[in-house]
């Protein structure tokens, strides 16, 4: 999988950092999923290798405007440049009417239509073309939620001791049923669909799982599914001191909270975002070093703070690395 962060601030935007979105999607693929967009957003599509004719799903994890001020935009400007491909939407049970009422005192007809789906009424995962998609409460002062998605296909090798059991010795067949091809069996079976190729496919590894979560104070409610897991992305708005002067009243993660949950449920790897404008990259007052120093104090995974435009990979293996996408 890779994650491209296009904002990373939270509340404002700074020079260097927009407000929240993130995009989604597997390695090479085409189609992918915009978590949260905040505004200008389609501004920060524009520099990424991303395009508003392949966007298959947008998910809002809350009505706050840093996560959805750019969402009539968006919509409106992929309309203008010809989409006609329906658009699923996945967010808090008001955003539909939000974005009706927006569309319609500016004006804007869509040429393409919108999926709408209440996320507090998900009782089973959305079937996407690779990913399996969730959802899991969360802790904020309005309703909030947390994504995850599953992938829905890995690479496959031979189940060699069926195909023998079978009477299929290693030859031609064998691998045209790892090419996806039709396969003619001794006995004379025609293999030609998925599901009779999938009776003698193993899958070379588990599907991978990514948490993406919106705003909120209790890293705790995603314990469960975070153990299986192999990526969290939540929020480090503050670091512990300025969460304490701030109060609990903001209902956000400090770097230190979020981290000793990584630390507690063993997960392999973070991405901290949506950092409170007060950190600058450098120079005087608070700097963003002081949310990554106090993370790693207290998680002793693989971490990352996102940046803006920055690409992030989940190899096979689990391993998270980074590079920049900048178009």
């Amino acid at each position: 999988m890779e994650l491209l962060f296009l904002g990373t601030s939270a509340g404002t935007p700074t020079k260097s950092r927009n407000v929240t979105g993130l995009a989604l999607r597997k390695v090479d693929a085409k189609p992918w999923i915009l978590v949260d967009c905040g505004e200008a957003t389609q501004h920060r599509i524009l520099r990424a290798p991303i395009s508003l004719h392949r966007l298959q799903a947008i998910c809002i994890t809350h009505l706050h405007g840093d996560h959805c001020y750019g969402l009539p935009g968006l919509l409106a400007s992929a309309s203008l440049m010809g989409r006609t491909a329906p658009l699923t939407i996945i967010g808090p049970k008001e955003l539909p009417e939000w974005v009706r009422i927006t569309l319609q005192l500016t004006q804007v007809t869509l040429g393409y239509e919108l999926d709408f789906i209440d996320v507090a009424s998900l009782t089973a995962p959305v079937a996407l073309d690779d990913f399996l998609v969730s959802t899991i409460p969360l802790s904020h002062r309005v309703a909030c939620f947390a994504y995850q998605f599953v992938e829905t296909y890995v690479l496959r090798k031979l189940d060699k001791a069926k195909l023998l059991a079978d009477g299929i010795e290693s030859g031609e067949v064998w691998g045209q049923l790892l090419r996806g091809e039709t396969a003619t069996f001794p006995d004379g079976r025609i293999i030609n669909s998925e599901s009779s190729r999938e009776a003698y496919l193993l899958p070379t590894r588990p599907p991978h799982t990514v948490i993406i979560a919106g705003d909120n104070d209790n890293p705790a409610l995603l314990a469960h599914s975070a153990q299986s897991a192999q990526l969290l992305v939540h929020e480090a708005t503050y670091t512990q001191d300025i969460a304490d002067k701030v109060g609990a009243e903001a209902q956000h993660s400090s770097a230190k909270m979020i981290a000793e949950f990584a630390q507690a449920v063993a997960l392999p790897n973070l991405i901290l975002t949506h950092f409170s404008p007060r950190y600058r990259n450098g120079g005087k007052g608070h700097t963003i070093h002081e949310i990554e120093q106090e993370a790693r104090q207290h998680y002793g995974g693989t971490l990352f703070l996102a940046q803006d435009l920055a690409l992030y990979y989940l190899d096979n293996s689990g391993k998270l690395s980074k590079r920049d996408a900048r178009g």
